[in-house]
């Protein structure tokens, strides 16, 4: 077997990094901060997946989706297709399907990496898997299921039910929230059990509202207007992503009527 040498190790960490990020100037970022943990072993990988993580992670807690979130890439331009279908995962999901299928990191390395198991692993990339391929498409918004989720998250809100919060939630869900919102005391966060910790006072005051036609929780400010807006956004029965919208601009743009 041929040693691998020190230029060609760090030429494979800084493509992991890229595929997994999206930018060169990310990827050294990345590279950088792992810098310190690196070994020139072949572990480096997992270091350098994990500190991708992170960056996904909290860019998905920093931003709201834009408009063309979910469009699909022009016909014809494979690559692009994934690209935008990747910009659409969950960071884990999005980390396995990468490490797996462009680099053949076996299912049991990348459990270590996202804290699941072999099988559970298997399972995130299969599901990447189909949506780039184009056999499992982001299911379309389903207001039914989309209302009865948001009003089972209010009831256990207000019964200070965590064992029922978290069974509504993604393990990888994440809370954005916009900078009045952070102002006012709502934190980014990411993962069921911090999704859970940061929205408990906010879910309790709040009452059921649609939001821009979609069932979504609204907090009542002094003054009897609006004072923060919680839009959902739920796959396969579980939310994956919470935007907390407390900006009087964002929220005059809003249409709420209610409730739900």
């Amino acid at each position: 077997m041929l040693t691998v040498s020190v230029e060609e190790h760090r030429t494979r960490l800084r493509a992991v990094a890229f595929r997994l990020l999206g930018s060169y100037d990310e990827a050294d970022e990345a590279l950088r901060a792992a810098g310190p943990r690196l070994t020139g072993a072949e572990a480096d990988l997992g270091t350098v997946a994990r500190v991708c993580l992170e960056r996904l992670r909290s860019r998905a807690s920093r931003r709201r989706p834009g408009p063309g979130a979910n469009r699909p890439a022009p016909p014809g331009d494979p690559r692009g297709r994934e690209e935008a279908v990747l910009d659409t995962m969950p960071p884990s999901e999005r980390l396995a399907f990468v490490l797996h299928d462009a680099f053949g990191v076996p299912h049991e390395e990348i459990a270590s990496v996202v804290d699941l198991t072999p099988a559970a692993a298997r399972q995130l990339v299969a599901r990447a898997r189909r949506r780039v391929q184009g056999t499992e498409e982001m299911p379309a918004p389903d207001p039914a299921r989309l209302r009865e989720v948001v009003t089972a998250f209010l009831a256990a809100a207000r019964a200070d039910d965590t064992e029922a919060l978290l069974a509504l939630m993604d393990p990888d869900v994440v809370l954005r929230a916009d900078s009045e919102a952070v102002r006012t005391g709502t934190e980014p966060a990411h993962g069921a059990p911090a999704v859970a910790r940061s929205l408990a006072g906010l879910a309790r005051e709040a009452r059921p509202v649609l939001v821009d036609g979609a069932a979504g929780l609204v907090r009542q400010a002094p003054d009897g207007g609006p004072g923060a807006v919680l839009a959902f956004t739920v796959l396969d029965g579980r939310i994956t992503a919470v935007d907390v919208l407390a900006d009087r601009h964002t929220l005059a743009a809003l249409a709420l009527t209610g409730p739900t």
